[in-house]
Parts: structure tokens; sequence; C-alpha cells
């Protein structure tokens, strides 16, 4: 084996730029860089972060600039991404005896930023903020949200620990190294999840319910949420749990406390696409957020995205109101939205782009004033009562006037969408 320095190049510079790197051979051999091993964790937080494994594919993010050891004679595949705006590299090369060097260049076939345009992933969690900035420039975003969640950690002494990875690096309104947005994710098993970004301070409690009373609510989160200058993101929207569907993170949206609703690059049993085109066909203007949901090295960074229109110089504030204005697009790889198929509601309009190889891509949706769905507000409707079921005969309250006000906004919610 030969230790070979290997640099892929920017064709644009000249210089190192952070990719995501795979070399093989025709037996499937991964070689990794020096420091890196073959075998990558792929459970839900363990050792997140610096390389992803992709079916039998294993990747490694790096800076541009590697050693690695390689055989002498070997046919080698050598493969590199750095995201959609980039042509990847996918070349054959056979090192000769005693050969050091590798060089390659990657290609940058369309460039949003210099339309405005600015790529972020939504939501990932347990990436350190180190490497999270590496993956972010590796995968071509602009912004990474990196969402610290109440997990349960297994000791070697048997018990599950609760712990909040990352939440001590929180950034709130600003960012580590320009990049990575260190914010929460806050979750009720089944009342609701929702990310709180751009927030000044942590919003407190993270998790509420499960094994501790139901004595909080979604809706006041996102009130806080606001109160401290954040953006309230509805994620795991109507996915499969043991609960109604929805939550209160149904009565929520309805209410007008949430900014945007999440659609993540993780598999559902259930397509969410039903339950969004219901809420925009009765009024609910919610503009989309893309994430990739990253919890594990089984999903790369940005591998759902959300690009975002900015007229002014990048900050994450300028995201944000260009996020809650609906100025903006999500995607898995597709890019020109003039090319995506026009697509309308009762009162909406967008555009969408997806294809029988899994490419994907929608805009948010643009709002006119005028009729509502009614058959839409009463499938919504009937998900809040379920709710409501729940809040009444399964929900473990100590303080009555919180079960009382989670009714209260349940009724509340009901009479708005029955009053269109």
């Amino acid at each position: 084996m030969l230790t070979v320095h290997l640099r892929i190049n920017d064709s644009a510079t000249s210089r190192p730029t952070p990719v995501r790197l795979r070399i093989s051979d025709d037996r499937g051999r991964h070689y990794p860089p020096l420091g890196r091993h073959d075998e990558i964790p792929i459970g839900k937080n363990e050792d997140v972060g610096g390389r992803v494994r992709l079916g039998r594919e294993s990747w490694f993010i790096v800076d541009g600039s590697v050693e690695l050891p390689l055989p002498a004679g070997t046919p080698l595949r050598v493969q590199a991404m750095k995201g959609p705006e980039y042509r990847p590299v996918d070349e054959s090369v056979t090192l000769g005896p005693g050969q050091m060097a590798l060089r390659f260049t990657i290609e940058r076939h369309t460039d949003m930023n210099s339309n405005g345009w600015f790529a972020a992933d939504g939501r990932c969690h347990f990436v350190a903020p180190h490497d999270a900035k590496l993956e972010a420039a590796a995968e071509g975003l602009d912004l990474v949200n990196l969402l610290a969640i109440e997990q349960r950690f297994p000791s070697l002494d048997g018990t599950a620990y609760r712990t909040v990875p990352h939440l001590a690096a929180f950034t709130g309104q600003s960012t580590f190294d320009g990049v990575v947005a260190v914010n929460t994710l806050n979750v009720h098993p089944v009342l609701g999840r929702v990310g709180l970004l751009h927030s000044h301070r942590p919003v407190h409690p993270l998790t509420f319910g499960g094994e501790e009373a139901d004595d909080w609510s979604v809706c006041d989160w996102c009130d806080q949420c606001h109160r401290k200058g954040g953006l309230a993101v509805w994620v795991d929207a109507f996915r499969e749990s043991a609960g109604p569907p929805g939550g209160e993170a149904l009565v929520a949206a309805v209410l007008g406390k949430l900014d945007a609703i999440e659609v993540d690059a993780q598999p559902r049993k259930q397509p969410v696409w039903p339950w969004i085109y219901r809420l925009w066909n009765a009024g609910i203007r919610l503009p989309l957020l893309g994430s990739s949901g990253k919890d594990s090295n089984r999903t790369p960074m940005g591998a759902m995205r959300t690009y975002t229109r900015i007229g002014e110089p990048f900050t994450c504030k300028a995201w944000v109101d260009a996020v809650k204005a609906g100025r903006s697009f999500i995607t898995n790889g597709p890019l020109d939205v003039d090319r995506f198929e026009p697509l309308s509601g009762t009162n909406w309009s967008a555009r969408r782009f997806q294809n029988g190889a899994g490419a994907f891509a929608h805009t948010s949706p643009e709002f006119q004033d005028g009729e509502r769905d009614s058959d839409a507000a009463a499938a919504l409707t009937r998900c809040i009562e379920s709710t409501r079921e729940w809040i009444e005969t399964v929900g473990r309250f100590t303080q009555p006037k919180r079960k009382q006000a989670l009714l209260d906004r349940c009724s509340e919610a009901i009479a708005k969408l029955q009053s269109h």
C-alpha cells in the first residue's frame, strides 16, 4: 500500500475544497483516509458526523486535501460530491509504482448565491458543530440548523441517562463560524415536535409528557420562541405515532403560532403531502422548510434542503425573514424552478418537480384571498377533535388549568376552521 496525497480542487479557485469522498475497488472494498475507518456506525446518535454510510457505500467528509493508503496496480473508482450545484467527480484511476499523489477538479455548474439564493439544512442532530461546519461546506450549504434534543443515552452501568447533546453550544441568533446555528427541538411524544430556531435563549422545558405530566403546551413553546425573536417550525408533521394525527401542533398551526412546516429526508410510511395540501386548502398559510433530519450516519447533511431568496447580504435574520415570507423552495437535488410543474389548490399556487428516480422539489405556496375548502377544514377539524379526546381521556395533568387551557385552544382552532 502507498500513502497517497489526494486533492480535490474547486475549478473556480484551483484550491482544495471540502467534498464527500468515496474511493473503492471493483470488489467493493473502500479505502478511507488516514485516521478514519471503513466500519461506520449507523445508529441514531452513534458518533454522528464526518462520514456517511449509504447502503453499502462508505463516504467520508474531507476538507479537500487528504492522505490515504491505496494499492498500486489496482483499478480504483474515485467519487466526490459537493451538493447539487456541482458536477460530481467519478473517475477511474490505477496507481503506478511509487505514485504518491492524485489530483482532481470539481466544477460548479450552477451558482445559486449569485442569484440571491442560499441553501440551508433546516434540521440535524448529534453532529458536533465543527463537524457540521465541515459537512455543510462539503454539501454546498450556507447554513445548518443543529438542534439540541433530549436523548436517552445507555451507559455500561445499565442506566439510560437523559442527555441533551450540544445544548452547551447553543448559539441562538448567532452562528458557529458563520455556518452552524445551534438551537433546540422541543418534543412531546403525542402532542407534537417543534424546531425553535433563531431564539435568543433556549426555550424550556425541552420535553414534557411521556413519563412526566402533560402540564405544558406546544403553543406555549411557540409563543416563547416568538417572544425571543425566533422561528417556530412544525417538525414530523402528521408522522405516524401512537397519538392523534397532528396533535396540538396542528392546533398551533391553525392558530397562526407556527411559521413553517418541515419536509425532511427521512422515510415515512404515509406521505405528508396530502396533509400539507389540506392545510393550504383550508387557508393555513405555512411555508415549507426542507431538512435532512439527519440524526445518524445514514443521512447526508442537506439530503433535503431549503433554498431561500435573500435580497441582501446573507445573515440568519435575513434567512428567517425569507423563510417566514415563503421566498423559498425545498429540494433533494433539482434546482431549476422555472422547469417545475405548476400546481394549484383552492386558494394557493406553487410549483413542483418529481420523477421516478426519486428527485423532488417543491416551492412554498403563494396564497390568494378566496374561498377555503370545507372538506379540508372538516378533515383537520376531525384531527383536532381526536386531540381533544386524547387530552380529556388519556393525558395526565397535575394542574387542571393546564388541561383546560389545552382544551380551550382546541376549541378555538376548531371554531377558526369552521368560520371560513
